[in-house]
């Protein structure tokens, strides 16, 4: 029945740049790359690190996140299968300014400078995709420092909800599943708060229907009622 089918919801926002490729654009890079393996917690890269090197999700969750000085982590944005990451070094130069570390088992494919920069010369469909995945990061992330100053927290967690159904999530009958699992501290490093503001307003959230948790995994029941939340004032 059509009320059991479960189908994408409409995306936004990050590109999944493995999925976009072409067959043999795809074939190509997994030939001129090196497959690495990184357990949980493992780091793929420190700040500090040179960056010679950019990565490519294939299976599993990395997160980039800056060290702050107090100790809390600022997560920069999650990656997920698919994703690309430790680009920006690879095209200015210089040392790593993120850390990235596995969230779980993870696997990635993985091009030194040299072998990027050779690809991308017979393979302009990805060079500009590329661009696209760089592009788009940097207004997420122009976004978020926006938010930051404008928003309170509510709202940032809150809008930060409707950015991840619009990329991971899945509709099923009238509701969006969101195919990602994150913990509420991962969430508060993300939009500058608490793990105790993000708990309550979850909570709160789902005292008024507008969502539930099952598992770590959110569960949207109204779309258009957050995104009205986010306008008020």
């Amino acid at each position: 029945m059509e009320s059991n089918q479960a189908q994408a919801a409409p995306q936004s926002g990050p590109v999944d740049f493995l999925s976009r490729l072409s067959a043999a654009d795809a074939d190509d890079l997994v030939r001129a790359s090196q497959r690495k393996l990184f357990a949980k917690n493992e780091f793929i890269f420190k700040a500090g690190d040179a960056g010679r090197h950019v990565y490519f999700l294939q299976r599993g969750r990395v997160k980039i996140y800056q060290p702050a000085p107090e100790g809390k982590d600022v997560i920069l944005w999650f990656c997920f299968p698919g994703d690309m990451f430790g680009m920006a070094e690879v095209a200015r130069g210089g040392g790593r300014v993120v850390h990235a570390q596995a969230c779980e088992a993870s696997e990635v494919l993985v091009l030194s400078q040299t072998e990027l920069t050779e690809y991308l010369q017979t393979h302009s469909a990805a060079a500009l995709l590329i661009m696209q995945v760089l592009s788009n990061r940097l207004r997420a992330l122009g976004d978020v420092v926006v938010n930051l100053i404008n928003d309170d927290a509510q709202t940032r967690i809150i809008k930060l909800i409707l950015r991840l159904a619009t990329r991971y999530g899945v509709r099923v009958d009238q509701d969006i599943h969101l195919s990602i699992q994150l913990t509420h501290q991962e969430i508060a490093d993300m939009v500058g708060a608490t793990r105790q503001t993000v708990t309550s307003v979850l909570s709160q959230l789902q005292r008024q229907g507008l969502m539930r948790l099952e598992n770590r995994r959110i569960r949207i029941e109204s779309m258009e009622s957050l995104d009205e939340m986010t306008n008020q004032g």
